[in-house]
C-alpha cells in the first residue's frame, strides 16, 4: 500500500514529523487535545486501531503489558485491564520513577475499568514499580508520531519511549524476542530512510492503523540498555531514576563513562555559577493534559479557570524562581514591561528569584516560533555555547530574554546566535532597547542596521533635490 504522504529521502526526523503534524492538522484527523505539534497526536479513530490488539497472538498470550501514558493508546490500556492483564504505565517523563502498576478496584466494571484507563485513572489506581522490581514485560506498547513499514519509529523528539526500553533491558525486563507494538494513523505510515535510526532508537514488529494490521519484520535490533555516552548532564539531573541506574550498572562493573556530550556539560558547569533553571511554563507533566478547555467547555466558569491559572503561575514562580511570560499575572507584567523600558526590576517583584548583578547586559531573541518550546531553545543556546545567567521566556510574545553577566558575554552570545534560524523561522537577535543607544555591537540586527544605514543613494538624491 502506497504511502499517503511522501517523504524526502534527505529528510531529517524532524522534517517528518513537521510534515505529519501538519497533514494531520491540515485534514482534521485529530481530537482533542489540539494542536497536535510536539505530541503524540491523538488520531481520530484510535479506538478502532487499538481494538486490533484483540486479534493479535502476542497479545492474547501475554501476561505483563506496558502501554504509554497518551490519549491515543487509552483503549489499549483499557483493553489489557478488561483481559485481567499487568498493566504497567510509564510515570510522565520518568521524574518518580520507571512504571506505574495499575491496579484497578475489587470487582471492577466496564466503567471502573475505562476510568483506570483514562490519564487521571492511571493517578488515582497506581502503585509505583521500584528499579530492582524482578518482573518480566511481554508486550511493549508506544505511540509514535511517524513510522515505517519496515518497524523505523520517529517519536516526538524528547526520546522517553527509547530510554524506558533501554531501562527495561538494563533491568532484564524485556529482551530480543520481546514484542513492540506501535498504534498510528494510517497517514503516520511513512517511508523513514535507514540512516535516521540510531543504536538508542526503538523499533516496532507490529503497526496498527484503524484500517491495517501490519507485521513489520524489522531486521534492526532493538536497545539493549541505555547507552550513557548519549546522555548530558541535565537529562541526568531530570530523570533521577537514570543516575540511580548508572550507580548500579557502575557497581556490576559495567562501563558507564560518559560521553563527550555530557563531560562539556559538567566542564561548563565547573566554570560557570550555579543558577536557578527557568520555569518551564510551556510543558505539561502529562501529554495528554489540555493546552486549553474544549470549544464546548469554554466560557463555562472562567472565574474558576482564571484562579487556577494564577496558582498554577505562582506555584511554578516559587519552585523555579525564574523565567516569567509576560500577562500571566501582574508582577510579571511588570517585571515585562519594565525590563522592555530598559529599567531596573523592582526589588521583591519575585522574592523567590535569585538576584542578578547591575552590569547583566541582555539580549532581545524575536521572532520564536508559536511551536517551539523553551526547552528547545535552552538546548540551541547550549550548543551555540550562548548559556545565559537567566532565560526569561515570553512565548505568548513570541521573544525571549537573554541577560549575561557582562558586556563582553553578551557580545559573545551575539555572535554566536547571529543567522540563528528554527523550525525555518529566522531568529531576530540584538542588544535589548536600553543598551542599544548607549553602545552598538559589530552585529547588529537586520533591522537595527537598515535603520542606520540611512545614507543610501535614493535618500541622499531626495535630500539633494529639496536642498535645491
Amino acid at each position: 500500500m502506497e504511502p499517503v504522504l511522501r517523504t524526502h529521502p534527505d529528510a531529517t526526523k524532524e522534517e517528518i514529523r513537521q510534515l505529519v503534524w501538519h497533514y494531520i492538522e491540515e485534514n482534521d484527523l485529530a481530537n482533542f487535545p489540539r494542536p497536535v505539534y510536539n505530541r503524540i497526536p491523538n488520531f481520530k479513530a484510535a479506538v478502532q486501531a487499538c481494538n486490533k490488539l484483540t486479534v493479535l497472538q502476542e497479545f492474547k498470550s501475554s501476561q505483563t503489558v506496558k502501554v504509554n501514558p497518551d490519549r491515543p493508546q487509552e483503549q489499549a490500556r483499557f483493553l489489557t485491564l478488561e483481559a485481567q492483564k499487568t498493566l504497567l504505565v510509564p510515570t510522565p517523563r520518568l521524574r518518580t520513577g520507571l512504571f506505574n502498576k495499575i491496579t484497578p478496584p475489587p470487582d471492577a466494571t466496564k466503567k471502573h475499568l475505562h476510568i483506570c484507563s483514562s490519564s487521571q485513572g492511571v493517578k488515582d489506581f497506581s502503585v509505583p514499580v521500584s528499579l530492582d522490581a524482578r518482573m518480566k514485560v511481554d508486550l511493549v506498547i508506544v505511540g509514535s508520531v511517524a513510522v515505517s513499514e519496515k518497524g523505523f519509529r520517529i517519536g516526538k523528539g524528547e526520546g522517553y519511549a527509547d530510554m524506558e526500553y533501554g531501562i527495561m533491558a538494563s533491568m532484564a525486563a524485556v529482551n530480543e524476542s520481546t514484542v513492540v507494538v506501535t498504534v498510528v494513523h494510517d497517514c503516520q505510515v511513512v517511508e523513514i530512510p535507514e540512516r535516521l535510526i540510531e543504536s538508542h532508537d526503538l523499533t516496532v514488529d507490529y503497526i496498527l492503523t484503524p484500517t491495517r494490521v501490519i507485521k513489520t519484520d524489522c531486521q534492526l535490533p532493538k536497545p539493549q540498555g541505555i547507552i550513557w555516552s548519549k546522555l548530558d548532564k541535565e537529562k541526568l539531573e531530570k530523570i533521577p531514576i537514570l543516575k540511580k541506574l548508572r550507580t548500579l550498572e557502575e557497581q556490576t562493573g559495567k562501563d558507564v563513562t560518559l560521553g563527550e556530550v555530557l563531560a562539556k556539560a559538567e566542564s561548563s558547569q565547573a566554570k560557570k555559577p550555579t543558577t536557578q533553571r527557568p520555569r518551564q511554563n510551556s510543558h505539561k507533566d502529562v501529554e495528554e493534559e489540555p493546552k486549553q478547555a474544549p470549544k464546548h467547555e469554554q466560557g463555562t466558569v472562567p472565574q474558576q479557570r482564571s484562579r487556577q491559572r494564577r496558582a498554577r503561575v505562582t506555584n511554578a514562580n516559587k519552585e523555579d524562581g525564574a523565567g516569567v511570560s509576560e500577562g500571566e499575572n501582574p508582577k510579571a507584567k511588570a517585571v515585562a514591561t519594565q525590563r522592555e523600558k530598559g529599567s531596573e526590576e523592582p526589588s521583591g517583584t519575585l522574592s523567590s528569584r535569585p538576584k542578578i548583578p547591575d552590569t547583566v547586559t541582555s539580549l532581545y531573541l524575536g521572532g520564536i516560533p508559536p511551536e517551539l518550546r523553551v526547552s528547545e531553545l535552552k538546548t540551541m543556546l547550549r550548543e551555540k555555547g550562548a548559556v545565559p545567567l537567566r532565560l526569561t521566556w515570553q512565548g505568548a510574545q513570541h521573544r525571549a530574554f537573554l541577560d549575561y553577566t557582562d558586556p563582553q558575554a553578551a557580545e559573545q552570545a551575539l555572535t554566536a546566535l547571529q543567522d540563528l534560524s528554527v523550525k525555518g523561522c529566522e531568529l531576530q537577535v540584538e542588544l535589548a532597547k536600553s543598551q542599544r543607544k548607549s553602545r552598538r555591537g559589530p552585529h547588529q540586527s537586520k533591522r537595527a542596521q537598515q535603520e542606520s544605514n540611512t545614507t543610501n543613494p535614493e535618500k541622499q538624491r531626495s535630500i539633494t533635490d529639496n536642498k535645491k
